[in-house]
């Protein structure tokens, strides 16, 4: 790549008088706003042209006049009383070398709602009461129908459930919020990663201890058995949705999963499905054994799940603009 091609482009006034006017494309405006982020020169270029409309200039002015004095007077406040040279010590050590990192002022409480908040979609609607009704339509067929088939149906779910969450926690589809988000300093993947958290949070310890609670099946892997295998495919996921979008990447991973547990068993049944109203538990759990049990198994899921982990990191910047 030539030196020309590395430049770094700037705003010229042409364009900064159209952004103001409102005549540039959405794409244009958004590229715009993005770049004068990181570049002064070019912010100075968009404000001049700004306040230079009417009457919005007029209004951004008394704005920004309004702001300063207030700047200005809490300043003045905080300042009333302190020696020069105190003042200078507490301007100067933010940046003096070897000074710690400053601790936090934010209360907790507050931090507590904006991590709330940060979860969003993902601790509420439609994917919560999904994996409410499912760990309790298990325990009531487990103990209330006596059905044997409760637990290995609870294990064969339990890892793309925290798939179906992520995708339905995150984009324009799940947040009314989304583009605010989306453009915020903590949106992007560092929110996209903040719901999956909370997806995995809420889902792995419920799913668990539901199915250690239920009726065991002979030969069934453990109930914590499913944990790497549900976190590997929730960074599959991840990695996916980065080439086809969330939905869509959760719709495959799902696909995937439940092809290679359910057709094998309904491959080996006898004349291709059973009888009617039977449920083959044997052999679903024997399914599930291979897929779960087993240290070979199991290291095999944690080598996906790092796998899915770099491919994340990797699709990091198309992750950003989902």
């Amino acid at each position: 790549m030539s030196a020309s091609a590395r430049a770094p482009w700037h705003v010229d006034v042409a364009v900064a008088a159209r952004y103001a006017e409102g005549a540039l494309t959405e794409p244009e405006a958004w590229s715009l706003e993005k770049h004068v982020e990181g570049c002064s020169r070019c912010a100075a270029t968009v404000s001049a042209a700004v306040r230079a409309t009417v009457p919005a200039g007029a209004v951004l002015e008394s704005v920004r006049g309004a702001v300063l004095e207030k700047v200005r007077g809490a300043v003045l406040d905080a300042v009333r009383g302190t020696s020069l040279d105190e003042a200078r010590g507490a301007l100067l050590s933010g940046g003096a070398e070897g000074a710690g990192p400053r601790p936090s002022t934010t209360p907790l409480p507050q931090r507590l709602v904006r991590t709330l908040w940060s979860a969003g979609p993902a601790l509420r609607g439609s994917w919560l009461i999904a994996l409410l009704v499912v760990c309790a339509g298990a325990a009531v067929l487990g103990y209330g129908a006596g059905f044997a088939g409760a637990r290995p149906l609870l294990l064969a779910l339990a890892p793309v459930l925290p798939v179906a969450g992520v995708a339905f926690s995150y984009g324009p589809h799940a947040d009314p919020m989304y583009e605010i988000g989306a453009a915020s300093p903590s949106g992007g993947l560092r929110l996209l990663l903040t719901r999956s958290a909370a997806v995995l949070g809420v889902s792995l310890p419920l799913l668990t201890a539901v199915s250690a609670l239920l009726p065991g099946t002979p030969g069934l892997p453990a109930a914590p058995a499913w944990l790497l295998p549900g976190l590997a495919l929730t960074l599959g996921a991840l990695a996916l949705g980065s080439y086809v979008g969330c939905r869509t990447a959760a719709g495959v991973v799902a696909a995937g999963w439940a092809s290679a547990v359910l057709l094998p068993v309904i491959a080996t049944r006898p004349g291709g499905g059973g009888g009617v109203g039977t449920f083959p538990v044997t052999e679903l759990a024997e399914q599930l054994a291979r897929y779960l049990s087993g240290g070979v198994a199991q290291s095999a899921w944690a080598a996906a799940a790092v796998l899915g982990a770099g491919l994340v990191l990797v699709r990091r910047d198309r992750l950003e603009k989902l």
